[in-house]
């Protein structure tokens, strides 16, 4: 089992099978999950120093989630913990309504294979609890697992609840669904128009739904049976004026792989070349979410191909950081406010493009280590620190986060891209102009701006560069050393000699002259690193500059914490897949050295 901030996680289905879709869990796996719960149940009395604190619990649609919940409610049932039984629902969902309450459980394991699951734990802050409070609550878990009688101590636990409680709480779960529905909704309106002031978000949704039915936008989505199939989506498009159309919409329906990368959303894309067949010319945008609904990539319609095309994950996130940037720019010249001391949080295989279109709006970038958690708790150090953290995620996988959500949420990556096209230039009562936010994005980076603008304009301005997919075969190693600190320091010493070789080549080939290592541990960045062991398990990031000392591509490194793979990428300036092939495998044939060495 793999117990990291983002989740505990493992095959969960009884075979062992990571592609089977049965709903058993079996005996052992059903002990984990009340150990789990057990655990998780005497930190949150320790946490609140509540005597029984209300824990909100959901699942999303993989086969095995009822029967680990089912577990976890006994537990509950048999400490006199009170649950609110939210059944199955998106993760941004039960985040959202989980601020009402003193924590969550989440029953989830992501974008991972069908067989998989796993689980969230979190406190009232609407997020994943911080690395530091998962760490303690995973070595605690540990140490239970340890015990000698820790079977037989799960079994009796289960077996004493008392079954009229847990048949109590599935008889409430409809009501407190609609309850949790219903707080999303009211915060992702927050959150989209970034106020609380119910006023300011009507003009802003008002302005949205004028123009969306003026200009006729529509949407499609790719639920592949996600827990998203049971939000707020539908509804949430459509009183915003904008068209709604979906496919595999049936909680469960998975048709295809889960992970939102091109390789499953070109199902989406094919539904919108359908649309537009059938005379739905709006269908202008379109998303696939994962399994628990927190991550969804983007799909749009380029009307000068004739085609729906497909967006890589760090373009995703490279527009997202665009969009609110601007929106952060738009609000400003709207309300005259002072200027923000801002800034941008991401994960450390995040594209330097993002680093391009924040200096645009005078943002700094700060690196955490890969991990949603990570993520988060950075921009809270930011703000700590007097920064506007507005955006916050991480490139590699195109999850987008918008504060004050603590979570990646596909409302809101979506309703960027709405922003940017909706809200244009405005004359204001005392007659100021306030400029539309694409304009505000083309004035700060040089960019020519015309009014009749559309999705393809937009990404022709974004920077240029090169980056491995990360869920390309090719990025994913299988690495047999179990200590990432030593693979770091055998590959060391391989890549400073090979370094040496060929700086001539480098230099005169591809105007790389220099290198900087950069490892991310939590949300602690480090410059500068002479020993590369020192990045433990965290990200290895070793960054190549030109002659001028400027930043023009890099390798990256990490073993991932929520699956047996060992990462790795590399980010490129400009459109140069021929140089992001060449250093990609040169870490990579580097890397595999290292582990064959004894």
């Amino acid at each position: 089992m793999i117990l990291s901030a983002s989740g505990w996680r493992k095959v969960f289905a009884e075979s062992g099978n990571e592609e089977d879709s049965t709903i058993e869990i079996g005996d052992e796996n059903s002990a984990l999950v009340a150990i789990a719960a057990n655990t998780y149940i005497d930190y949150i009395i320790k946490k609140t120093g509540m005597e029984q604190p209300v824990i909100v619990m959901g699942i999303d649609t993989r086969p095995t989630g009822p029967a680990i919940a089912d577990v976890m409610m006994r537990v509950f049932a048999q400490r006199n913990i009170p649950v609110q039984y939210i059944g199955i629902t998106a993760a941004p969902e039960i985040m959202a309504y989980s601020k009402t309450q003193s924590g969550f459980v989440y029953i989830s394991a992501s974008h991972n294979p069908i067989g998989h699951n796993g689980i969230k734990f979190g406190l009232g802050d609407g997020g994943v609890l911080p690395a530091d409070e998962a760490a303690l609550l995973a070595d605690d878990f540990r140490v239970r697992c340890a015990s000698e009688d820790a079977y037989e101590n799960a079994v009796r636990m289960v077996l004493s609840a008392n079954s009229e409680d847990t048949d109590w709480l599935y008889a409430e779960c409809m009501a407190y669904k609609k309850a949790a529905t219903t707080e999303y909704h009211k915060f992702a309106r927050e959150v989209i128009a970034n106020t609380k002031s119910f006023v300011q978000q009507n003009s802003m949704f008002s302005q949205i739904r004028q123009k969306a039915k003026a200009s006729e936008i529509g949407i499609v989505v790719d639920m592949n049976g996600s827990a998203r199939s049971l939000s707020i989506d539908k509804s949430f498009f459509e009183e915003c004026g904008i068209s709604y159309y979906s496919i595999n919409d049936s909680p469960g329906q998975i048709v295809h792989g889960i992970i939102p990368e091109p390789e499953n959303l070109v199902h989406c894309a094919t539904e919108m070349e359908k649309l537009h067949a059938e005379g739905h010319s709006e269908v202008i945008l379109g998303y696939m979410p994962d399994c628990d609904g927190d991550r969804g990539n983007i799909v749009y319609w380029n009307e000068k191909t004739g085609k729906a095309e497909v967006l890589k994950a760090q373009e995703v996130f490279a527009l997202s950081v665009l969009a609110e940037l601007s929106f952060c720019a738009y609000m400003h010249t709207l309300l005259g406010s002072s200027e923000q001391k801002l800034a941008v949080a991401v994960n450390g295989p995040t594209s330097m493009r993002i680093n391009e279109i924040a200096q645009a709006f005078g943002a700094k970038v700060y690196h955490a280590e890969v991990g949603e958690a990570n993520v988060v708790n950075l921009a809270r150090a930011l703000r700590s620190n007097g920064y506007t953290v507005r955006i916050l995620g991480e490139g590699s996988n195109g999850g987008t986060i918008v504060h004050p959500a603590a979570v990646r949420d596909p409302l809101n990556t979506v309703f960027a891209i709405i922003k940017l096209l909706m809200l244009r230039d405005q004359v204001m009562p005392d007659g100021r102009i306030c400029k539309g936010m694409f304009r505000q994005w083309c004035e700060a980076s040089g960019n020519e701006y015309h009014d009749d603008f559309t999705i393809p304009d937009i990404l022709a301005t974004l920077p240029a560069y090169t980056t491995t997919g990360v869920s390309e075969q090719r990025a994913c190693l299988k690495i047999q050393t179990k200590n990432n600190s030593d693979l770091k320091k055998r590959f060391q010493p391989r890549f400073e000699a090979s370094w040496k070789k060929n700086l001539p080549v480098f230099q005169k080939k591809y105007g790389i002259f220099s290198y900087e290592v950069i490892s991310t541990n939590g949300i602690k960045e480090t410059t500068d690193l002479k020993d590369f062991s020192l990045s433990a398990n965290g990200g290895l990031k070793i960054l190549f500059k030109d002659e001028s000392g400027n930043p023009i591509a890099f390798i990256w490194m990490r073993g991932s914490g929520t699956e047996p793979i060992f990462r790795v990428l590399c980010d490129v300036k400009g459109d140069n897949p021929k140089l992001e092939k060449l250093l990609l495998e040169w870490e990579t044939l580097m890397l595999l050295h290292a582990d064959k060495d004894d």
